[in-house]
């Protein structure tokens, strides 16, 4: 379970070696995007809410809806960069610090119920592989030094195991764990639910990324 904590560091480290490879945007990006936001959706549905639910916490709703705001604000400073857009100034030359804290934020959160399940791991992994992608082939675009760059990555690929870290080690946050998953399950909601809306042209779904998302819930479930 240690190793494979690592496992959404690496996926920071593939999305970046994949927007070196391809150098720019393509439709398998937006397919590959789509597969994750159903993969994630699924694994909510399946085993994080009946998980919270059955707990006998009373705010629990309390928690989703916070966390589903807590991301819409995150998505005010990040630009929707956690759902797969990135609309920040290629030309400025600072350290984009207001997304690196957005990100840092949702990557901490989503650290937490990773800690007390694979399957969660496994659908924080293919989520952050697309949006490393896509964040990497912006940073490569902007005017950021190659420094700048890797280390924005870099930090950025240890928030989430940081979160799993600290929710296996910090006995003062057992009381509230179910609070934290839950606070964690409505960030994935609303990133997960808006990535299928808005991951095709005008919110209308073709042929193929119908087949794809499709692919990524029964996937999800079979996990």
């Amino acid at each position: 379970m240690t190793v494979l904590l690592l496992l959404p560091f690496l996926a920071i480290i593939l999305g970046y070696l994949a927007a070196r490879a391809i150098q720019r945007m393509s439709p398998g990006v937006n397919y590959l995007l789509a597969f994750s936001g159903a993969f994630l959706l699924a694994i909510i549905f399946f085993e994080l809410l009946p998980e919270l639910f059955s707990s006998g916490d009373p705010n629990i709703g309390a928690a989703l809806m916070l966390g589903m705001l807590l991301q819409i604000a995150l998505d005010y400073f990040s630009k929707g960069a956690e759902h797969g857009h990135v609309h920040h100034d290629k030309s400025s030359k600072s350290f984009p610090l207001a997304l690196f804290l957005s990100l840092s934020v949702h990557a901490l959160i989503e650290g937490f119920p990773v800690a007390h399940s694979d399957h969660v791991l496994w659908g924080v992994v293919i989520h952050k592989i697309p949006i490393a992608l896509i964040l990497s082939l912006f940073l490569i675009q902007s005017s950021l030094s190659a420094t700048k760059q890797v280390l924005f990555l870099f930090l950025f690929g240890l928030m989430t195991p940081l979160g799993t870290f600290a929710a296996l080690n910090i006995p003062e946050l057992m009381p509230h764990r179910y609070f934290i998953d839950a606070l964690a399950v409505g960030v994935f909601l609303h990133v997960a639910t808006t990535i299928l809306f808005e991951s095709s042209k005008d919110h209308q779904f073709n042929r193929i990324k119908l087949m794809v998302i499709l692919a990524g819930a029964l996937a999800g479930c079979l996990i």
